[in-house]
């Protein structure tokens, strides 16, 4: 009757099948389990931002469904009572969870929620081999798997969980709130739509086919080179040293990444940054495409003089119904809203935001 149960031979009778497919859903059990929490942490304070004694902070592992294990800072209000809202934070693209994202975290652990800020998958003490790609799929599937993570943890009410995607993560964010019905609330800051600036260009600059045709060549040439010497070159994080007649917005950049207020010593932006080719796939893979279909609320933050405030702008023109909102910041660049310098970011909206839609 039965001929075959995955790559085992022909059965003669019912017991045998069920004693092997019994046995080989405990070898897969212990594969996996060889796959998981293999991951080498820091375990002193290594932020580029003090730490809360406000919060009990631990580091923790999850694995996303690609088998690739995620590290993560787990922060969690002291005295804390029953049931907590919990919130996933990643971003900025090609940044670490010691940055922008464990700042929001431990901030938002401060007013009474769980956090956690995560490493993508191949960033910072994350798995995933080659380092320094990245994907739209599996950014995306790492916000999910924070949710996995988070709806299974003790302290949380699993009906109650939100998300924070900063700089490239807000597309991912919202892409996850698009997919995921668990996700009740979702905030960007500052947001970049990396489909968009892959596919045009800033500004438009590259919107166009014959310059879309440049960058697949140049693309597939440098894939050819990587095979022939096992290695991927880099594409070089943030310029350094900064020429004079460098863009503002790459001058903000600059102060943040290169300099003590926010270098770290394992994101890509501080350093060599993401391999060439690690970042193709966003051209022909948009993300936002599915954003009109988010029923959960959407609140969108914003510098005004960001140069990248037309990715929120876009973004926000996606979303329907009257639970969405679109934030600006007076007189904030980008990178105002990667940490405290400027004494922008609105944690008090944040706050509320999360509190009325998360109840």
């Amino acid at each position: 009757m039965y001929k075959y149960l995955g790559i085992f031979p022909y059965l003669c009778n019912m017991k045998q099948s069920v004693i092997i497919a019994l046995t080989a859903m405990l070898l897969l059990g212990c594969n996996q389990n060889k796959n998981m929490n293999t991951l080498t942490l820091t375990q002193e304070w290594d932020k580029t931002f003090p730490k809360s004694e406000l919060v009990n902070h631990s580091k923790v592992t999850f694995h996303n469904r690609f088998g690739i294990e995620l590290a993560a800072d787990l922060y969690i209000p002291k005295n804390a009572e029953g049931k907590l809202v919990a919130i996933a934070v990643s971003g900025p693209f090609g940044a670490v969870k010691e940055q922008t994202a464990g700042i929001y975290a431990q901030h938002m652990a401060e007013r009474g929620f769980l956090t956690i800020a995560f490493d993508p998958s191949f960033t910072g003490e994350s798995g995933g081999e080659p380092r320094r790609m990245a994907s739209p799929d599996i950014n995306t599937e790492d916000f999910l798997a924070a949710v996995d993570f988070l709806s299974t943890h003790e302290l949380v009410d699993p009906e109650r969980v939100g998300i924070i995607g900063i700089c490239g993560w807000g597309g991912m964010a919202i892409n996850a709130a698009a997919l995921d019905p668990r996700i009740k609330a979702t905030v960007t800051s500052t947001m970049y739509d990396m489909s968009c600036v892959a596919r045009e260009g800033y500004f438009g600059s590259t919107d166009n086919e014959a310059a879309r045709d440049a960058q697949r060549q140049a693309w597939a040439s440098q894939r050819t080179e990587d095979y022939r010497t096992g290695t991927y070159k880099r594409a070089g994080g943030v310029v350094d040293p900064l020429p004079d007649d460098a863009p503002w917005f790459v001058k903000d950049y600059h102060a943040y990444y290169k300099t003590p207020r926010g270098y770290h010593k394992r994101s890509g932006n501080s350093n060599d940054g993401w391999n060439v080719i690690g970042t193709m796939s966003f051209m022909n893979q948009p993300l936002l495409d599915m954003a009109g279909e988010i029923k959960t609320p959407v609140l969108i933050i914003h510098g005004e003089k960001a140069h990248s405030r037309y990715f929120s702008e876009g973004a926000f023109a996606k979303l329907k119904g009257d639970n969405k909102e679109l934030l600006i910041i007076p007189g904030a660049v980008h990178t105002d809203l990667y940490d405290d310098v400027a004494g922008v970011i609105p944690y008090d909206k944040i706050e509320a935001f999360f509190k009325e839609n998360l109840k």
